[in-house]
This record gives C-alpha cells, sequence and structure tokens, in this order.
C-alpha cells in the first residue's frame, strides 16, 4: 500500500528532480517565477557576467511594483535616481534576455502577488519562487509558494531549478465561522498572535478547517500571504470549486479541452487520509474580534476591545524587554484601550489586502461618512485592473468623496520604498503585513488591522471596532 502523503510532500515529490542527500535536500524543479525591479538586478548581473542565458523565459513574468509612484497621474519616470536606475535596468534585463515585462505604464501592472493570480499565471499543483517572502500568498490557489533570495533567483533563472530542503509540516485547522465584520486578515492575525512570530519557523503550513472552506478565494490569499509573518516558509490550501472558478476566466488558464483535463487533476490535490503531520494547531474563531497590533512584530497583537499590555506581567526577562522596547517605540503605556489610541494616516494597499474585496469592504464602512480632520488617508489598490474595476463599480468615488487618495497601484508604504513615506512620530492604521520599526518610514508607527478596520479608523480618527459603525448603520 502506498504510503498516504499530505499535500506539501506531493507538491514536493512531484518536482523533486533528484535527492541531493539525506538531510532532506533536494533539487527542485520550479514551474513559474515572478520577479519585482528590487531584488532581481543582481541576479541578473550574475546570469550577464557569467555569459548564461535565461533557461526558461516563459517560466517568469517580470512586474514593477516596488519603487514606482503611486501619485493619482501615472508617469513613467521614478521619483528618484536610485529607483529610476532599478527600473531602467529591469526593463533592460527583460528585453534582453526575453522575458515579460508589466511596466508602469501597462494596463496590467501592479504587486506581482496581485498581478500574478489575476493573469491565470498561477495554478494548483504549480511550484513558485520569487525574490519575495510574501510569494507563499499563491498557497490559496493550491500552489506551493516561497521566498528566495538574490543568489537563488540567479541559479532559478539559469536553470529553472533549486537545491531546496524539505519543511516541515503543520495543519492549521480553523474551525468555526467568525461573525459579522470579521474578515481573514483577523484570522491570521489571532494565529500569529497565538504561535508567535517564529512559530511557524522551518515548516510548511497546510490551513483547512470550515473556517478556510467558507472563504473567497481572495480572502485565502490574505491568510498565506500572512503565514510568513509566523515563520512559515509555506502556506496553502487544497483546490476546491472555489478556486477553480476563481481561475476559470483568467487570462492565461488553461481552455477548452485542456482545462477539464487540468481540472481534473487539480482535484487530486489534497492531503490523503491519515497522512501525518509533524505538528498540529486547531484554532476556533466564532467568537473572534476584530485584531489591531499594538507593537513592532506582527504577532503583538490583540482584540481592539483590549488594552496595550503590562510587560511586567510577563515573566520571561528576554520577551519582557522586547515588549518594553515595543511601547518605548510605539508611544503607548500599558492599560491604554486601544480604541482610544489616535492615528495620523490611514493606508489601505498591500499584496496583503489591496485587491477588489477587499475595496469592496472598506467602501462599505466609508460610504456616507468623511476622513476624520487631521487624518491622510490614501487608497492603493493592488493593480491597475483592481482599480479599472473599483472605478466601474464606483468605489473608488466612494473613497474621494469620502476624501480619501485615490492612487495608482503600486507597493507604496507598505514598505516605504517610493515617495509614499511616513515621517517620524506619525501614527498609521494600516492594512499591510508588517509594523516593524521603520517599515513605513523611520521613526513611523504602524498598527496593523483589516482594510476595513482600517476605513473605520480613517473616519473616526482613532483606533474603533469597524462593527461599531457598520452594524448600527
Amino acid at each position: 500500500m502506498n504510503t498516504p502523503k499530505t499535500l506539501y510532500q506531493k507538491h514536493i515529490d512531484s518536482h523533486t528532480v533528484c535527492e541531493l542527500d539525506d538531510q532532506g535536500h533536494v533539487l527542485l524543479y520550479i514551474d513559474r517565477q515572478v520577479a519585482n525591479e528590487y531584488t532581481s538586478p543582481q541576479a541578473f548581473s550574475g546570469l550577464r557576467e557569467a555569459g548564461r542565458k535565461v533557461w526558461r523565459p516563459s517560466a517568469t513574468l517580470c512586474v514593477v511594483d516596488h519603487v514606482n509612484p503611486t501619485a493619482p497621474d501615472r508617469i513613467s519616470a521614478m521619483p528618484d535616481a536610485g529607483g529610476a536606475l532599478q527600473v531602467n535596468y529591469f526593463e533592460e534585463n527583460c528585453r534582453d534576455f526575453g522575458i515579460e515585462l508589466f511596466d508602469v505604464l501597462d494596463k496590467r501592472q501592479g504587486i506581482e502577488h496581485v498581478v500574478a493570480p489575476e493573469q491565470g499565471f498561477i495554478l494548483p499543483g504549480m511550484v513558485v519562487a520569487a525574490g519575495d517572502s510574501h510569494t507563499t500568498t499563491y498557497g490559496a490557489l493550491g500552489a506551493f509558494g516561497f521566498g528566495i533570495g538574490t543568489s537563488e533567483i540567479e541559479h532559478l533563472l539559469a536553470t529553472q531549478t533549486l537545491v531546496y530542503k524539505r519543511l516541515k509540516s503543520m495543519r492549521v485547522t480553523v474551525d468555526g465561522i467568525p461573525g459579522p465584520g470579521l474578515v481573514s486578515k483577523d484570522i491570521i492575525m489571532e494565529l500569529i498572535r497565538q504561535i508567535g512570530a517564529s512559530g511557524a519557523t522551518g515548516y510548511a503550513i497546510e490551513f483547512t478547517g470550515p473556517a478556510i472552506s467558507a472563504l473567497s478565494v481572495e480572502a485565502r490569499m490574505t491568510i498565506c500571504n500572512m503565514a510568513v509573518e509566523a515563520g512559515a516558509r509555506g502556506a496553502f490550501m487544497a483546490p476546491d470549486e472555489k478556486v477553480f472558478a476563481y481561475l476559470a476566466d483568467k487570462p492565461r488558464a488553461p481552455k477548452g479541452a485542456v482545462w477539464d483535463q487540468a481540472v481534473e487533476s487539480w482535484k487530486s490535490l489534497y492531503t490523503d487520509p491519515g497522512a501525518e503531520f509533524d505538528l498540529e494547531v486547531r484554532m476556533d474563531v466564532a467568537d473572534l474580534q476584530p485584531m489591531v497590533t499594538w507593537g513592532t512584530s506582527p504577532d503583538q497583537a490583540a482584540a481592539i476591545s483590549d488594552t496595550v499590555p503590562d510587560p511586567m506581567e510577563q515573566p520571561d526577562l528576554i520577551l519582557r524587554r522586547d515588549l518594553e522596547r515595543a511601547l518605548r517605540y510605539m508611544d503607548l503605556q500599558p492599560g491604554t484601550a486601544l480604541s482610544s489610541i489616535k492615528i495620523s494616516h490611514a493606508f489601505i494597499g498591500s499584496c496583503t489586502n489591496a485587491r477588489i474585496e477587499d475595496l469592496r469592504d472598506a467602501a462599505r464602512v466609508v460610504k456616507g461618512r468623511k476622513v476624520a480632520e487631521g487624518v491622510r488617508a490614501m487608497i492603493v489598490p493592488g493593480s491597475t485592473l483592481v482599480r479599472d474595476n473599483a472605478e466601474a463599480e464606483g468605489i473608488a468615488q466612494i473613497f474621494r468623496d469620502a476624501g480619501f487618495e485615490w492612487r495608482q497601484s503600486g507597493c507604496s508604504m507598505c514598505l516605504a520604498m517610493n515617495d509614499d513615506v511616513l515621517n517620524p512620530g506619525d501614527r498609521c492604521a494600516s492594512s499591510t503585513n508588517r509594523n516593524f520599526e521603520g517599515r513605513q518610514g523611520q521613526g513611523a508607527r504602524t498598527h496593523l488591522m483589516s482594510p476595513a478596520m482600517v476605513a473605520a479608523a480613517a473616519v473616526t480618527g482613532h483606533l474603533v471596532d469597524v462593527r461599531s459603525l457598520v452594524l448600527e448603520a
């Protein structure tokens, strides 16, 4: 009898070219890769210096997303000389190596982890690597995605393979159905809070359970995207009918008889009954509340109804010092009600939460309201196609009427590599994935939450339970 396999094992086994040792290292075939202008330059330079070609150019999609400006009127010029150099070299590399590029003026441009799924470039069963840690996003489609470094990008471009070490497997079963106003961002933030920022280090996570099945594909992307904030090197869910429906009309998905054959094959992508995981985690989200971060790590989070914790209640001296440092940086006092924290900025964007469903959620909160006095509120769609859809649905006008800046697509203030940067002391309600010190600007303070929660903070001027606005409206 065949030994039952986890979905992770099926992905790795089906893509293993050969075993390299008895320590779990294999030569792994990679189906697709996505590259950006920020993490690829050294890889292409290495290819040029060695006189190597890209082995399979059609397996790579290049997207300008990190350094481009997001001002409402799109232009091709970069805001600084460094950004211009990166983008120009990126364009040169794509041209010389025969790789497709979505530049800033392309109607398909956007954040790589938004663009690749909406184009159908990522399909169930694929193994995908890219020079960005949030490549885990693609697990929502039943693919296995993981981030790699620059030297690995060079090796991948040259050979379409990577030296890879098998991970341990973790299954996270999410029971219960969250109440109104709760979304996938709250689920993944609660998981990270429970297991910690290193709780999944060395693991690939498979998410399952009724709460996951009930989510849309875009909502699942948020969970897989942020699993890396718990240390996971991969995160995915078994593809189902929702995934097949999502992909059916995508430009690069198979068509006709090939589509039918593909779907039949994809239906085998699940963990076999009896397969064993190295670690099992179970959580119930029936009573989950909207989550926000109060510190400088994604696991320093709490329900919006809670207060800022007291470091003195932490018995571990090292952890206590981490909490004290976080509160100093965030300029918060223990016991402060999270819902009383005032903000200066609100940002909705990033590869975590800037898809059309995210914007719809935020628009439902914003409609008929105005951005609070003293708050700068920005919407940066995840792609130009998302932006166009929001315009067609009237969502963009709702944001504009409320006083939000309605901008072009890009990574923007998620990591502040363009001109969308916070100043020291600014405090931002953000739909992004990381709240590290200086992530959105030197000395800036970031509170992570769902897009709807960001919208609620924008119109009230402080962190607030979005349910108090939506459910009572």
